[in-house]
């Protein structure tokens, strides 16, 4: 066989490496002591993004949309918007927007999880969205997990998730990655809770794709007023981003939410600590817990604070992507879409000219 190459039901061997430098095994005893905590994985669900392939870069795949939407729909109405833009404002030629453009018209018609623009494979990809839970719950961000040297607590920064992430399945990876990869090719859907179709289609995918990749952790918040976990927020590149959305989420979304604020503000940067001093004293009481919880996040960056009876905790989410003899696992026809494809942006003609009122149908 070629470099690469697998036939399909086997597996690639998984190449190890050790630690490399103090730094590296710290963060390998950090994650070992995670692994050892950890009785029981729970599975969120499914998560879709598209990657790339040039011809010179294969077996591997460079991610162009976060593996972070919930549905495969999602993810190519992404790759149609990616698409169009480098048509619209990359393109250096006439034939290479045609070529574009005619990958953006395909998928405004129809819900193709691949297509080849100009020699480059661009795939939807699907990964399955796990945590670890163990003694105190589902697993929150570790020491080693990178912070910012000086955490920025603006709001209108952009939280960039799979940054020109490369996914390659020969690459050498340390001992517990490697742990992790093995116990974990053999995930199922299982039992009454999951339609039948969801359970054949895991058992069927594990015989296809029978390779794991693990993506970089993201991080999320999640949030618990009774029994068991829901989600808070979408998945960001690190803890302090959910932190940074959680803040906002106490001090701006939910003081009016519950209608300690007025929706209607002319200034919409009012948050819960401009507004708490001019308040009568319920009000002013109400939004003093909300920011007294935000001020942990920003002076301890707490992992887990308790608002109005929510615990809200930054939960260390991962990501596993199959891998089989042609790549990256794409949807499965037991995955479900909101909606159909549509055309998402104005006409683009072959100069890069933008047609705002024209019409498709003349």
């Amino acid at each position: 066989m070629s470099h690469g190459e697998v036939r399909p039901g086997r597996s690639r061997p998984v190449v190890v490496r050790y630690p490399d430098g103090p730094v590296e095994a710290v963060m390998e005893a950090d994650a070992l002591d995670a692994m050892s905590d950890v009785d029981v994985m729970l599975v969120r669900g499914p998560l879709f993004g598209v990657a790339a392939q040039s011809p010179e870069d294969a077996p591997r795949w460079r991610v162009v949309v976060p593996v972070t939407a919930g549905s495969p729909q999602e993810a190519r109405d992404s790759l149609n918007s990616w698409l169009w833009f480098r048509a619209k404002d990359e393109a250096g030629s006439r034939a290479e927007r045609r070529a574009l453009l005619a990958g953006v018209a395909r998928l405004e018609k129809e819900p193709a999880d691949e297509l080849t623009v100009q020699g480059t494979r661009y795939r939807v990809v699907r990964a399955e969205e796990y945590a670890g839970s163990g003694r105190d719950g589902i697993e929150q961000p570790r020491a080693t997990d990178p912070e910012p040297a000086v955490p920025d607590w603006e709001h209108s920064g952009h939280d960039r998730i799979d940054d020109q992430l490369v996914l390659d399945p020969q690459e050498p990876v340390t001992p517990t990655h490697a742990a992790e990869r093995l116990a974990l090719r053999a995930l199922v859907y299982d039992g009454s809770r999951f339609p039948e179709e969801v359970c054949r289609d895991s058992r069927l995918i594990r015989e296809s794709h029978p390779d794991v990749l693990l993506l970089p952790p993201a991080f999320r918040v999640v949030e618990k007023d009774g029994i068991g976990w829901k989600t808070g927020s979408a998945l960001h590149a690190s803890a302090h981003e959910a932190r940074k959305t959680l803040d906002f989420s106490l001090t701006w979304f939910e003081p009016r939410q519950q209608g300690l604020i007025p929706w209607d503000l002319p200034d919409r940067t009012v948050d819960a600590r401009a507004v708490a001093a001019e308040s009568d004293e319920a009000t002013a009481a109400a939004l003093a817990e909300y920011i007294r919880a935000a001020d942990r996040l920003r002076t301890e960056r707490a992992n887990q604070i308790e608002v109005h009876g929510t615990v809200h905790r930054i939960c260390r989410a991962r990501r596993l992507l199959r891998w089989g003899p042609d790549g990256p696992e794409g949807p499965r026809p037991s995955d479900t879409d909101t909606h159909l494809p549509d055309k998402l942006h104005p006409f683009l003609d072959e100069d890069g000219v933008v047609h705002f009122d024209h019409d498709d149908e003349a």
